[in-house]
């Protein structure tokens, strides 16, 4: 009996190194990644193919060429890849590097989904061995991860079920990825030029001795940004902005102010648009409008009946300082410049004395 047991281990550690061997003397395949084809992204190409690489050798299937030798072998035989992602010319590339497969694709944004499709593409008999298509939100920030999720649904690899969603259901819960990925923050200083129409400019041309401010109508201005973003969705956010300023220290004149704004903005394209109340100091006197101009209460003509003229508050640098709130309305733009934001926003305020126009630009570096 004790013969027949050492029989039958014997026989079982043979088949256990018999099949390691047989293991071990069957390599995974071989294949090669170029660039990947992409549009609609900042990324180029060769970045998504790098990208693209890294993603199918953590699945550990294949035996993926290195990209510097790859590199090699198409300098030695003269060929250039760029453009190459169609079965003819990629098998042609496959048969100059001696690899067994090779991997193509295409990324692309249509809409408001991103769309991958890769190819693995058997170099020995000239095919296409597997196709998969997937569709994605519009979460450009997260490519790694929409390649990391294609190869691993392509190869019918396990899936983390969360990024999936995430990656792919708009409405099934609020997530990290897709409502609170990093946006397009604008806090920083602004600075500008307003300039004053109608009545409002005359009043600031006029002599002091006529109530007037003797300034131009045309000031500078400067002051601060805050933002608070309350939605975040796909490429739009929603936000309140708090902008104090202070103008006319050019002409040296201070008039604080400060506006509260509720706006859109796109983090895609930088534009905007917003509305909201400013408040502001302003010296303010009552009077009346005579035929031959503005006259304060206190210095009525004797000769005249105030009966037939109508008291009313107006601007006056005579007067006192009263709060008074108008309502703002503005668009803008902002420019990118590696981390640099540059916003630039113009701005009208409408009032029966007058409207004001104004452009403000202000800049920050993205964090």
């Amino acid at each position: 009996m004790k013969s027949v047991m050492n029989l039958i281990n014997m026989a079982l550690l043979c088949l256990i190194m018999t099949t390691a061997a047989m293991a071990q003397s069957t390599p995974k395949p071989t294949v090669g990644v170029l660039d990947i084809d992409i549009s609609g992204f900042t990324q180029e190409p060769q970045a998504t193919g790098n990208m693209t690489r890294t993603e199918l050798s953590k699945l550990d299937l294949f035996e993926v060429m290195d990209a510097y030798d790859i590199e090699f072998l198409l300098d030695k035989n003269a060929v250039d890849p760029t453009g190459c992602y169609g079965k003819l010319c990629l098998i042609e590339i496959g048969k100059q590097i001696k690899t067994d497969k090779m991997l193509t694709g295409k990324i692309e944004l249509a809409g408001d989904a991103i769309n991958t499709t890769f190819r693995l593409i058997d170099v020995g008999t000239q095919s296409v061995e597997k196709t998969h298509v997937m569709e994605f939100l519009n979460l450009r920030q997260q490519l790694k991860s929409i390649i990391q999720v294609s190869l691993q649904k392509m190869f019918d690899q396990e899936v983390d079920n969360d990024l999936l969603t995430k990656l792919t259901k708009r409405d099934d819960y609020k997530s990290s990825v897709n409502t609170d990925a990093p946006r397009l923050n604008l806090n920083g200083p602004r600075m500008g030029v307003m300039m004053m129409t109608g009545e409002m400019a005359e009043i600031f041309k006029a002599a002091k001795s006529e109530g007037g401010m003797d300034l131009l109508p045309v000031m500078f201005q400067f002051g601060y940004q805050w933002e608070i973003q309350y939605i975040n969705q796909g490429d739009f956010q929603a936000l309140f902005e708090f902008i104090p300023t202070i103008t006319g220290m050019d002409q040296g004149k201070f008039i604080p102010s400060i506006s509260v704004l509720n706006g859109m903005r796109s983090s895609r394209t930088g534009l905007e648009f917003a509305f909201g109340p400013i408040f502001y100091a302003t010296q303010k006197a009552k009077g009346y409008r005579l035929e031959d101009g503005w006259t304060l209460e206190s210095a009525f003509p004797e000769d005249l009946n105030r009966n037939d003229y109508t008291l009313e508050r107006r601007v006056d640098s005579r007067g006192t300082y009263a709060l008074e709130t108008r309502f703002v309305f503005g668009v803008g733009k902002t420019f990118k410049s590696g981390k640099l934001n540059i916003p630039v926003n113009v701005f009208f305020i409408p009032s029966k004395e007058g409207h004001r126009f104004g452009l403000s630009v202000g800049y920050n570096v993205s964090r």
